[in-house]
């Protein structure tokens, strides 16, 4: 009896523990190391990029005039910048940077608010390819274009396509528009840690002040 009572109430076997190989090399292995190994990188990156020693001067609106055409109303506009060392080095380290050109038009009305007749913008991506050593510039949403320099790629983002911020009709023919139109480097696009560190770096506030003049539409 002793014994049956025994049996009834010992602990099941126990299986042996199933050993992993720890180079095991499977999609969700793979997956989940990069996940955990992005996210410590962008920290040192963020830690790593240079502070605020040597500020940019900014972004400097040279010329730009609205145009109608066939297709709609272009922005013809040329910038003057130049990237901080700080910044060149965080392109190198493999961080794309984004500049944004935003414009506006608003027509005066006595009787009400004034009347914002176009708000359009435009995104512009600078990377570099370590292993081909190319940079690479694109709009969002288009094709990229690459360049075997620094200056060249930039060329490209100082002095960009026209481009088409509304269609015909969207402005009325013979009435006068107030345009804002402002362009710089947008952190909104980079890396969570990047982006908190870029907030009290001024190498990162390079921007234009926003430049206003009148167009009579056509």
């Amino acid at each position: 009896m002793r014994k049956r009572f025994a049996c009834l109430f010992a602990a099941p076997p126990v299986a042996p523990p199933r050993i992993t190989h720890l180079l095991s090399t499977g999609p969700h292995v793979i997956q989940r190391f990069f996940r955990l190994l992005i996210g410590p990188l962008l920290l040192i990156l963020a830690c790593a990029l240079p502070q605020a020693a040597s500020a940019a001067d900014g972004v400097e609106i040279k010329r730009a005039y609205v145009e109608a055409t066939d297709e709609g109303y272009r922005l013809s506009a040329n910038y003057g910048f130049d990237l901080s060392h700080g910044l060149e080095d965080t392109l190198q380290y493999g961080v794309v940077l984004y500049f944004t050109t935003s414009i506006e038009f608003t027509r005066p009305r006595w009787y009400w608010f004034d009347e914002k007749a176009i708000v359009a913008r435009q995104t512009i991506s600078l990377s570099y390819n370590v292993l081909t050593r190319q940079y690479h510039v694109a709009v969002i949403g288009s094709v990229r274009q690459s360049f075997s320099s620094l200056d060249d790629a930039l060329f490209l983002i100082r002095r960009p396509n026209r481009w088409i911020v509304a269609p015909r009709g969207a402005l009325k023919v013979g009435e006068t528009y107030s345009v804002k139109l402002s362009m710089g480097l947008d952190p909104n696009y980079l890396p969570k840690p990047i982006q908190i560190n870029a907030l009290n770096n001024n190498e990162w506030r390079l921007a234009s002040d926003k430049k206003t003049f009148l167009y009579r539409a056509e």
